[in-house]
């Protein structure tokens, strides 16, 4: 009340001066009678464009195009663009995201479903992802599903009420398109609507056993993917096919698939000791990714055996470890960083209507050679295995 009643004062002083301009005194009495009406907002309470408006005595359309650096703000005087700059400073003002996003129509979020955060596939991939939204402007919301159908399902609708523009699927099994963009990272379905970025499995079979059958291994164990994984099938089949052409015999009592659904190395270790505790043997094998691989290398130690000097190991993915694993994992490569990046850019070219793209954009993977492999050794024999274990069970 205090200022209030100073303000008052000093525009009815300033009148015994001004007596000669009354429209000077009615100007400052207008002044006055709009400070008197502003009010301090609350506290929590947040500052609208009006608040700030009213206590500057400007637009809100004003205040918009400063803060917002419209086009047209350069006709507004440096002085009361000042202004406005530091009274949203000093009330931490903050522009309403659904305003905005209605007005422009765009919300600049994406929606991005994962099996699981934690799994070194989906990291590499997601900071891909995250790198290129960046660049653009755009913000993304993750949501992991492990794996359950519901969820897969209830996800992208609970995505969709809080307006994304469109979606990334990372090893995500879809069934059905979606009413916005979507982009698929080792989808493989064919959905209308949805564009997949792949990896060249057939490509990626022929690396792995090039290498090994030129170090000379023919008797090759494999473990294939469960039928949760979007890359299993298109894989196994392409393993089928490339072994039939290098005359490689796959045979079902060296073929184990995984079962389990998790992002450790169990995932591994359990099928590898299935295979090791089998009368036949064998001197190579082929596991589906580099955390089953790791958990197979556990398992093969466990039973007396070394890797690679009695049996050989290839991965599939080069996560960040496998590098720094002991033996370091030789592995199929796959550009996860890189396919996560064109997800990305694919995605937003998608949500502009700029370009129209493929269904497919296959990506080529690279065999990384390691010390998990080399030629077989004379010593790798099932008589030799079963008298290492007899012993460490000893």
């Amino acid at each position: 009340m205090n200022l209030e009643k100073a303000l008052s004062e000093a525009v009815y002083r300033s009148a015994e001066f001004l007596h000669e301009a009354p429209f000077g005194v009615l100007q400052m009495e207008r002044m006055a009678n709009r400070i008197k009406a502003w009010r301090r907002p609350r506290q929590g309470q947040p500052v609208s464009l009006r608040i700030l408006g009213e206590y500057l005595d400007l637009s809100p359309a004003t205040i918009s195009l400063v803060l917002n650096d419209a086009p047209g703000v350069r006709a507004i005087p440096q002085e009361t663009r000042d202004r406005v700059r530091a009274a949203a400073a000093k009330f931490d003002y903050r522009p309403s995201f659904y305003a905005r996003s209605l007005r422009k129509r765009q919300t600049y979020s994406i929606g991005v479903l994962v099996p699981e955060l934690s799994d070194g596939y989906t990291a590499q991939v997601l900071t891909g992802v995250e790198e290129s939204l960046i660049e653009e402007g755009y913000f993304y919301l993750t949501a992991s599903h492990r794996r359950k159908p519901d969820l897969i399902e209830e996800y992208p609708r609970m995505l969709m009420e809080r307006s994304v523009e469109g979606f990334i699927l990372i090893d995500t099994e879809l069934r059905h398109r979606f009413k916005i963009p979507a982009v698929a990272v080792a989808g493989h379905r064919k959905i209308p609507g949805i564009t997949n970025v792949v990896l060249d499995q057939r490509r990626a079979a022929e690396l792995t056993l090039r290498h090994l059958h030129q170090l000379g291994h023919c008797r090759i164990a494999f473990m294939r993917g469960g039928s949760h994984s979007s890359d299993a099938d298109e894989r196994w089949e392409c393993f089928k096919q490339v072994a039939r052409e290098f005359g490689i015999l796959i045979r079902p009592e060296l073929t184990v698939q995984l079962k389990l659904r998790v992002s450790t190395p169990e995932l591994g270790f359990g099928p590898a000791c299935e295979l090791l505790n089998q009368k036949d043997q064998f001197t190579a094998m082929v596991c589906y990714d580099d955390i089953a691989a790791i958990g197979a290398i556990r398992a093969i130690r466990d039973h007396g055996l070394r890797v690679p000097e009695d049996i050989s190991v290839v991965g599939f993915d080069d996560i960040q470890s496998a590098a720094f694993y002991n033996p370091s994992l030789t592995t199929i490569r796959q550009p996860l960083h890189q396919m996560g990046t064109i997800a990305a850019r694919v995605l937003l070219e998608r949500v502009r209507g700029e370009a129209s793209v493929p269904q497919m954009l296959p990506v080529l993977p690279e065999l990384v050679i390691r010390e998990s492999t080399c030629p077989p050794s004379e010593r790798a024999n099932r008589s030799k295995r079963n008298e290492k274990h007899d012993l460490n069970l000893r």
